[in-house]
């Protein structure tokens, strides 16, 4: 019996950084927002570990508000960075044991 092999193809154009940071995301769908938490991020998009209940599907366009620490915001003049995205991938895999999902998102 053969067995099947998965290919994974890399699409990323930029280097990936692995870092946790709080947001909170808009889902124009669902009339409002989710908090969650970064995995990784890159020039062109980011990997967000959700809430497992979150109702999003690949397709969707969000905003991902991206919190500022104080000293952040006062040099910026904004306590938070949004950040437009369309839905290309939702891992419903758990990431963790923490009933979470994986939602990959690149950046308009």
């Amino acid at each position: 019996m053969a067995q099947a092999v998965e290919t994974l193809v890399e699409n990323r154009k930029s280097a990936r950084t692995e870092l946790s940071w709080p947001i909170s995301l808009w889902l124009p769908e669902a009339n409002r927002f989710f908090n969650g938490k970064t995995i990784n991020v890159a020039k062109g998009g980011v990997l967000l570990s959700m809430p497992m209940t979150t109702p999003i599907r690949p397709g969707h366009v969000v905003e991902i508000n991206f919190p500022r620490t104080m000293n952040l915001a006062k040099k910026k003049g904004q306590f938070a960075r949004i950040k437009t995205g369309k839905v290309i991938r939702v891992e419903r895999d758990t990431l963790t044991s923490d009933a979470t999902i994986g939602v990959a998102i690149q950046f308009a």
